[in-house]
């Protein structure tokens, strides 16, 4: 164990800013090879990303969330992919604080260990003498390939025969990898399938989730940490809500960086830039960044207010935090899709960045969790008196 002096804000966001410029370089060749280059993983490794989650006795930052959704937004504006996968070991490091202190010595025993989880349980546990036995599927695993472990969930059913939610700390080793990413966004991200096959895990390494999402844990060390008071869905939320932020601003300076010289095919205009119709969109475009924005802030800044004053989430509050991070998706695929329409019939070469990014931002809009018009209805339900139709809040 160890502890050092975590980055400021600033120069945690300077390091992803820094690494703009090879993230560009290799998201072509993530995206035909359908998962982070390895330069990128050891860029990211490297320059403290990935600890930004981590216990402070570990040698990790313990960052708050502002400082993850700004960092993380940097990130994206090189590579949707990248900030993607950042996003969920963030998610994922932060999961494993809430394991008991003998796991989190086991997992942080690796150097710069990786952790990449999904939250859908989508594999059936049962128990056994000193742990249960998993088997089961999880698609959608991103960034499993350069993980070490994964943080998994389940349903196990008790011996009373009553199913559970349940999270699992698991070695990637000890999972079939099934190499079944082929899609239209997010493609760099490696968002395969993992299997378990009659795998044993030990009880130590089995986590509640009805607990967790009430924001009650198993750590002794981090029960004093503001990092660990705020829930678990908020915390989530609040963390994959940058990667969207980050790829509208990202489709900004793609169409910014084209725009000079470029003509208007079939027009008198000799230069984009000088048309009407351009600054429209860009500043259409904008005010939907800096709504995206406000979102992605505003829900950071409560994780991080209440984890610090200890406070209890209203069910409101709870809720309105899945608000903003469809608000953030929404509102980044809207000034996405104005300024991929305003590029023109060349814009569709696959070295051209901003057809990437709206594939991304698309594939973002698609997600379970980030999907804009679910979590519309879920807060409106709440506005409205009528009890939320989902425990993941």
């Amino acid at each position: 164990m160890k502890t050092i002096e975590a980055p400021t804000r600033e120069e945690l966001v300077r390091r992803a800013t820094d690494l703009i410029p090879l993230l560009k370089k290799n998201a072509l060749s993530g995206e035909e090879n359908r998962r982070l280059p390895q330069e990128t993983v050891d860029a990211l490794a490297e320059a403290g990303i990935f600890k930004m989650r981590v216990p402070h006795r570990f040698g990790g930052y313990e960052s708050d969330m502002r400082t993850v959704v700004d960092t993380l937004a940097e990130i994206a504006r090189g590579d949707g992919s990248a900030a993607w996968v950042a996003s969920v070991y963030a998610i994922s490091s932060w999961m494993v604080g809430l394991f008991p202190d003998e796991v989190q010595d086991e997992i942080f025993s690796t150097p710069d260990v990786r952790i990449s989880g999904i939250l859908s349980p989508s594999a059936m546990a049962h128990p056994v003498p000193g742990g249960v036995v998993v088997n089961g599927k999880w698609s959608f695993n991103s960034g499993v390939q350069d993980s070490h472990w994964n943080t998994n969930a389940a349903i196990l059913i008790g011996e009373d025969g009553q199913p559970q939610p349940v999270m699992l700390a698991i070695p990637v080793a000890e999972l079939t990898v099934v190499d079944d990413w082929h899609t239209a966004g997010l493609r760099g991200s490696g968002s395969v399938t993992t299997i378990a096959e009659n795998l044993f895990v030990p009880e130590q390494r089995v986590l509640p989730m009805v607990p967790v999402l009430q924001g009650q844990h198993r750590s002794v060390l981090n029960a004093g940490s503001p990092l660990y008071s705020a829930p678990f869905m908020p915390t989530a939320c609040a963390t994959i809500a940058a990667p969207a932020l980050g790829l509208a601003q990202a489709a900004k300076d793609a169409f910014l960086d084209r725009l000079p010289g470029r003509k208007i095919t079939y027009t008198s205009y000799e230069s984009q830039q000088e048309a009407p119709l351009t600054h429209l969109q860009v500043a259409e475009a904008t005010v939907k960044i800096d709504e995206a924005g406000f979102h992605a802030y505003r829900a950071a800044d409560m994780v991080d207010a209440k984890g610090a004053a200890g406070e209890e989430w209203t069910l409101e509050e709870r809720a309105r935090i899945r608000l903003d991070l469809g608000a953030v998706t929404q509102r980044a695929k809207e000034a996405v899709d104005i300024l991929n329409t305003a590029s023109g019939g060349s814009s569709v070469y696959a070295e051209v960045p901003i057809q990437r990014i709206e594939r991304d931002v698309q594939t973002l809009n698609l997600h379970a969790i980030l999907h804009p018009n679910t979590n519309l209805e879920l807060y409106g339900r709440i506005l409205c008196g009528l009890e939320p139709n989902t425990v993941y809040l």
